[in-house]
C-alpha cells in the first residue's frame, strides 16, 4: 500500500475516533425584558447535564411601555451582558446554540435593528420567537413537574414584558395536549413603570391586580377553567422569578438555592401571606431580603399583583413552583435534534 494513503487513512481513523469521544455542547439563551439568561449542557441520561450557566438583570425593556423603543442605555447593558454568554459559548466550544428574544425584542419598533446589533457585537444570532413558541419552549421546559393525577393544569410564565397562559390536558402516559394560550402584556417592568415603581401604594397595588384580572378575562370565559377548579380537577403551575422569590421568602431560606425551590409546592394562603409582607414593606426592606436583592426590590411587587390576580380569577389551593422553563425547553430540543 501506498505510504501516503495509509497515512491518511490512519488520521482519518484518528480524526473519527477523536470526534466520536467528544460529546455535543449545547446552549439555550434566553433573552427576556428583564433578564439576559444563559444555560451550557450536555446530554444525559434522562435529560442533560449543566456545566455552565450565566443570569443577568439587563431590564432591556426599560421604558419601552412608553415609546416603543427599545433605549440606548438599556441596549448598552444587554449587549455587556451577552458578550460573557458569547465568551462562555466560545470557550465550552458549544457544537448547538439557539438565542431567543422574547416580548422586548418583539414590541420594540428597533428589534430587528438591535438584533443586528447583537450578532455584530458579539457573534450571536440572535431569534426573536412569537409568544406561542415562547410559551412551548417554557412548557417543554417544565412539563415534567405536571401530575397526572389532575386532568388540566394552568401554566404560566410571569416576564418582564407579558405574562404566558397555558390551558392543558394531562394524561398519564402521553405528553400534556395543548388546549388554548394567550399572551397578556402584563410584565413586571410594564406594571412597574406604570404603578409607582420602587414605591407602590395599597392602592397602586390594588389597580395593578385588577388590571391583570382584567387582561386574563377573556382566557377565562373562552375555556370555562373555573368550573373544573371547582371540581377539583385542575393543576397549576408556575414557571417564574415571582414564584421562585416567593417560595424562597416563605421557606426562609438564607440565600437562594434550587434545590429547595424547584418542584416544590405552595399554598396560595402562604403565597398570600408573603405578599401582604412585601407589599407592605417599603424598597429597602425588601432589597434586605437574600432571595429578593437590591436589583429586584421594585419588579417582584408587580410579579405578586400578577400573581394574586391568576388565583383570584382561578382560586387553586396551591401551585407547583419551577426553577425551570425556557432555557431548559431549548436545552431538550437541541438534544432532540441532535438524536442524543
Amino acid at each position: 500500500m501506498d505510504l501516503q494513503v495509509q497515512s491518511e487513512r490512519q488520521n482519518d481513523t484518528g480524526r473519527l475516533r477523536s470526534s466520536a469521544l467528544v460529546r455535543p455542547v449545547f446552549a439555550a439563551l434566553d433573552l427576556g425584558t428583564n433578564n439576559c439568561r444563559l444555560l451550557i449542557a450536555k446530554s444525559a441520561p434522562g435529560g442533560f447535564r449543566v456545566i455552565d450557566a450565566f443570569s443577568r438583570i439587563v431590564r432591556l425593556g426599560e421604558g419601552l411601555s412608553r415609546n416603543d423603543h427599545l433605549s440606548e442605555p438599556a441596549m448598552e447593558r444587554t449587549i455587556a451582558a451577552l458578550r460573557v454568554c458569547g465568551s462562555k459559548i466560545e470557550r465550552r466550544g458549544c457544537t448547538a446554540v439557539r438565542a431567543v428574544g422574547t416580548e422586548a425584542c418583539r414590541r420594540a419598533a428597533n428589534g430587528a435593528a438591535f438584533v443586528e446589533a447583537v450578532e455584530r457585537e458579539t457573534g450571536i444570532p440572535l431569534e426573536i420567537i412569537s409568544s406561542q413558541e415562547e410559551g412551548r419552549l417554557a412548557l417543554a421546559g417544565c412539563a415534567a413537574l405536571l401530575e397526572p393525577t389532575h386532568p388540566y393544569a394552568i401554566v404560566f410564565d410571569i416576564g418582564g414584558g407579558s405574562t404566558e397562559l397555558m390551558w392543558l390536558q394531562v394524561e398519564k402516559g402521553r405528553a400534556p395536549r395543548l388546549l388554548d394560550q394567550t399572551s397578556i402584556r402584563c410584565g413586571v417592568i410594564g406594571l412597574t413603570e406604570e404603578y409607582g415603581g420602587p414605591n407602590v401604594t395599597r392602592a397602586n397595588y390594588t389597580q395593578m391586580v385588577e388590571a391583570v384580572a382584567d387582561a386574563i378575562a377573556p382566557f377565562e370565559a373562552r375555556n370555562r377553567i373555573q368550573s373544573r377548579i371547582a371540581a377539583g380537577k385542575v393543576q397549576m403551575l408556575g414557571t417564574s422569578g415571582t414564584v421562585t422569590t416567593l417560595a424562597g421568602v416563605h421557606l426562609g431560606l438564607c440565600r437562594y438555592d434550587r434545590r429547595a425551590v424547584d418542584g416544590s409546592y405552595l399554598r396560595v394562603d402562604h403565597a398570600r401571606a408573603v405578599i401582604d409582607h412585601l407589599v407592605a414593606q417599603d424598597f429597602d426592606g425588601r432589597a434586605r431580603h437574600p432571595c429578593i436583592g437590591q436589583d429586584r426590590a421594585d419588579l417582584v411587587v408587580a410579579g405578586c399583583a400578577v400573581l394574586d390576580a391568576l388565583c383570584d380569577v382561578w382560586p387553586v389551593e396551591r401551585l407547583r413552583i419551577a426553577d425551570r422553563g425556557l432555557r431548559e425547553g431549548i436545552l431538550v430540543d437541541l438534544i432532540g435534534a441532535a438524536g442524543e
